[in-house]
């Protein structure tokens, strides 16, 4: 039995770092480093769950090509089962140069590739019925399985007595809501950034009228990302809704993945006996953990590290 199914994007990261400006046209300038990463929102928080211990499936889209062998062999080096991820001869792997500048901070140059033809007939239901919780991961980068299609998988899996979780990406076509509202009813915890939140309640800056919104649409539970401040945890619409403080003392050497990173904490928690408050607290330090090295999933720790951790420091 897998403790989460995490459906949606496959890319491979190609890092370069650090940027703090193109070269002119025809020129060359040198950076530091340059390195190849396995990457992608569904990828990131399914080889983050595997380290802190949790037994995890992958669901999605790679290209038969050289990105594809690399992603394909770097799950298998992780332990993660390989069942729920069809290969594509019409599309290639999604990729990302992801250029991280001097402070941390990432920036992308992305390809949809693959990851823009996986829709619901693409999933594997033997592996969702053989799974605890099923966690989308990517939302607004799916073109084929966004909106309509990704409502009718989650209505399948609460059919089949699943936990259901969404985390989103940004969107910049402008779709938001109209993506996400035919989803919401079937979705029992909500977890977006707080930029990405902020579009999908039409740009709204209080973190209850945000929430409300949420609830409104059908989520069940909302918890929010809200960066160096921490996740802002709220159960139901009549709960009054808390933050959690992440921990402020390490700074960032690379950014990427710290979302992921987060809901893989954040899921992790709900799947071995966690509240949701304690799950969020949990989710901080995996993404801090996160944020203290170069690659989506390079710096995360067993369970058992993070928790050690979670006893010496403080947040806040």
């Amino acid at each position: 039995m897998y403790d989460v199914a995490c459906v949606g994007i496959f890319v491979a990261d190609c890092i370069a770092k650090p940027i703090t400006k193109l070269p002119e046209p025809g020129k060359l300038d040198q950076i530091d480093s340059l390195d190849l990463y396995t990457g992608g929102c569904a990828v990131n928080a399914g080889v983050d769950m595997k380290k802190l211990g949790a037994n995890i499936a992958l669901l999605g889209m790679v290209g038969d090509d050289g990105f594809g062998a690399f992603m394909l062999g770097e799950v298998k080096k992780h332990g993660l089962t390989t069942d729920g991820i069809k290969v594509s001869k019409d599309h290639p792997t999604s990729a990302s140069v992801v250029i991280v500048d001097d402070t941390g901070e990432r920036s992308f140059l992305h390809c949809v590739g693959a990851n823009g033809a996986f829709t619901e007939s693409d999933v594997n239901y033997d592996v969702i019925r053989d799974s605890k919780v099923v966690f989308v991961a990517g939302t607004m980068l799916m073109p084929g399985f966004d909106g309509e299609p990704c409502a009718k998988f989650l209505k399948k899996c609460k059919e089949m007595g699943k936990i259901t979780v969404l985390d989103s990406a940004w969107d910049n076509s402008g779709r938001w809501v109209e993506v996400i509202r035919p989803c919401m009813p079937y979705i029992d915890y909500f977890i977006p950034s707080i930029d990405e939140a902020r579009m999908f309640a039409g740009g709204k800056e209080d973190l209850g009228e945000i929430a409300d919104c949420f609830f409104d649409l059908g989520a069940k539970h909302v918890a929010i990302k809200v960066g160096k401040d921490g996740c802002y945890v709220r159960e139901t619409k009549e709960s009054e809704g808390v933050i959690m403080p992440t921990y402020l003392g390490y700074k960032p050497v690379d950014t990427t993945g710290a979302g992921d990173s987060f809901c893989s904490g954040f899921l992790y928690g709900l799947t071995h006996g966690m509240s949701m408050t304690e799950s969020a607290q949990f989710a901080n330090a995996v993404a801090t953990h996160c944020v203290m090295a170069v690659g989506a999933s390079t710096g995360i720790k067993s369970y058992e590290e993070i928790k050690k951790f979670m006893e010496e420091n403080q947040p806040g």
